[in-house]
């Protein structure tokens, strides 16, 4: 079984005392921002089944979302469609997440961020580790409060627009989602350098 401690305890041991770890939900949607979170958990935080955000259940996610938002510090980034579309997803990844750290550095002295695999320079001390979300408890928190709070802003789009499905595909590229981008157009928010996009949009120009 993983130690989802080991990390921010190496670093306590070295006398390390405020540690966060970021995450962010959306890299791979045609529609949306990505969103990135920030987490600290303070030394009393036990939220058993903790663990990257993909591998539980909508309904578990949601129910440990609503712990971690109550009994940890967090800070969320966001960053939208527009600006990915200038500055690439990775780059629009960093950016939400360097937004979400400075938020927690506001409620706390944050000295070290473990992130999933992201490299922050010297914005602040940090380790990137792979697969960081399964490996990390405050990753792991990271990672949920990014992927519900997305899910949450997709379901109101849902409301908005329901003939393009948000509340099941969350902007993924799916059958289902291309099929709709095709019959009722495009809307505010769609990634336009992502490819079935850019291939509506390409389709429509030419014709």
């Amino acid at each position: 079984m993983i130690d989802m401690y080991l990390y921010e305890n190496e670093l306590k041991e070295k006398g390390i005392k405020y540690i966060g770890g970021t995450d962010e939900a959306g890299r791979g949607p045609l529609y949306g921002p990505v969103v990135a979170a920030c987490c600290y958990l303070p030394n009393d935080f036990c939220l058993d089944g903790l663990n990257d955000s993909k591998k539980l259940s909508e309904k578990k996610r949601e129910e440990f979302y609503k712990y971690i938002i109550s009994h940890a510090i967090y800070g969320i980034g966001i960053v939208d469609a527009e600006e990915i579309d200038q500055i690439n997803i990775y780059e629009a990844s960093r950016k939400a997440m360097k937004i979400a750290i400075t938020k927690v550095k506001e409620q706390i002295p944050l000295e070290h961020v473990l992130t999933d695999a992201m490299p922050l320079g010297d914005f602040i001390a940090n380790t990137p580790i792979i697969k960081g979300d399964a490996k990390s408890a405050s990753i792991a928190a990271a990672s949920i409060i990014a992927k519900v709070t997305r899910d949450h802003m997709l379901y109101e789009v849902d409301i908005k627009y329901p003939e393009y499905g948000f509340k099941k595909h969350k902007g993924y590229p799916t059958k289902a989602h291309i099929e709709a981008i095709h019959k009722y157009g495009l809307i505010p928010e769609y990634r336009k350098t992502y490819g079935p996009v850019k291939e509506l949009i390409d389709e429509n120009r030419n014709s």
